[in-house]
């Protein structure tokens, strides 16, 4: 199988397997943790695409992606998705 740079794949709930894209990674400060934030290329009823994000190990040793778990966590990633939003929405107006 070839192995597409930015995209891994996942097991849902349901056990069936899912390709999912990486759209960035980064390490915050604050909880002194490694994210990835990361799309199966799926819209919600809004007609958005559905965004994802976990912990993981930068390093590969532990390739399992887990759960966000406190509120503080979901803030750092809220505040860093609407920047690089911000930013998108910057660059496709300069066009």
């Amino acid at each position: 199988m070839e192995e597409k740079k930015g995209v891994f794949t996942i097991v849902n709930d349901q056990g069936e397997e899912v390709e999912c894209e990486i759209l960035f990674t980064f390490d915050s400060d604050e909880t002194k943790k490694s994210y990835i934030v990361y799309t199966d290329n799926t819209l919600d009823e809004e007609g958005s695409t559905k965004v994802y994000a976990s912990v993981y190990d930068p390093t590969g040793q532990d390739p399992a992606l887990l759960p966000i778990e406190t509120e503080k966590e979901w803030l750092v990633i809220e505040n860093i998705l609407s920047s690089v939003q911000e930013k998108l929405d910057e660059a496709n107006q300069a066009h």
